[in-house]
């Protein structure tokens, strides 16, 4: 068991003071067999006037801020602090009848998936489609575990990793023309590949521990980070991040699913005002593992800084 703790600062700078609207937040982590919250917390600056939590219709926790000052800037800071186990499914422990690809949920979890299988995507040629297959043996039986991580270690190795700080994600068909993209370009791309084949996949928005030591190459530190999850029956929900080729939850700690990424937003808000109002924005994410000192009594704990600034 590991004890991460994650601080996520935004903040939004004006050129002249203005009004606030309600700002919707999704930072608190769901909690699972596999991470427990432990504490939690939200600041901003100017300080809210309200703050409303309700659950969404994935279960996820939202926060619905309001503010009734004006100021030329919005900080809004949260930490959160909790156990996490990671989930390392080196055999999957899928059911006999979805051991190999093709296979068929259960009639009674179908209607409850029939949306998450459906694609959201617009692609004439079917161009993901034909891209999915690629991983399916032909003449042969294909394993369902080794179909998935395949396509998952393939976007890892053949496509680049570039971070954008601007809204929104490409469609899957540009993310497989540019061979590029972000962490949630990469999640969207192999959910609409899983679901070409059938498959029922959500949208996970969350964070990533990135070591700070022994030259690590993992992706997607500094900011929000993003992945995907596949229903396979006996195995459940299996998370799948293809921009890191991470199969399970190691280092990955998930705050929200959704259906599709636009709902799943870490941040959104508005503000009134002109457009030119607006200056900038940036985001700063850090996570510490807090790691035991054995040198030091009564368990203290050593911490291990990742993160940075977003860019």
């Amino acid at each position: 068991m590991t004890i991460f703790a994650v601080r996520h600062l935004t903040t939004y700078s004006y050129r002249r003071k203005v009004r606030f609207g309600e700002h919707r937040l999704m930072f608190r982590p769901r909690d699972s067999y596999d991470q427990r919250l432990l504490t939690s917390s939200l600041v901003t600056t100017p300080e809210p006037a309200d703050v409303r939590w309700v659950h969404d219709v994935f279960g996820n926790c939202v926060a619905n801020v309001t503010f009734d000052k004006p100021a030329t800037e919005l900080r809004i800071e949260t930490h959160i602090r909790l156990e996490h186990t990671p989930d390392i499914p080196l055999d999957l422990k899928i059911d006999d009848q979805a051991l190999h690809y093709p296979f068929t949920y259960d009639t009674l979890e179908m209607p409850d998936l029939e949306r998450l299988i459906v694609r959201q995507y617009p692609d004439a040629a079917d161009h993901v489609g034909h891209w999915a297959k690629q991983f399916v043996k032909v003449g042969h039986p294909t394993d369902t575990g080794h179909l998935l991580m395949t396509m998952c270690y393939s976007v890892r190795e053949s496509f680049a990793y570039q971070r954008r700080q601007g809204r929104g994600t490409q469609l899957p068909i540009e993310t497989l023309e540019l061979r590029s993209g972000t962490c949630r370009d990469f999640a969207l791309l192999m959910m609409e590949a899983a679901r070409s084949l059938g498959m029922a996949t959500r949208f996970v928005s969350g964070y990533i521990f990135v070591p700070a030591r022994d030259g690590s190459i993992t992706l997607g530190g500094g900011s929000t980070h993003a992945w995907c999850q596949i229903y396979l029956p006996g195995a459940g929900w299996v998370e799948f991040d293809p921009t890191n080729g991470i199969v399970g939850s190691r280092d990955l700690i998930r705050v929200a699913v959704a259906r599709d990424p636009r709902q799943a937003i870490p941040l959104s808000g508005s503000y009134d005002g002109k457009a030119e109002d607006y200056r900038d924005m940036s985001v700063q994410v850090n996570v510490i593992r807090e790691e035991p000192d054995e040198s030091k009594p009564n368990g203290a704990r050593s911490m291990e800084l990742a993160g940075g600034l977003a860019s």
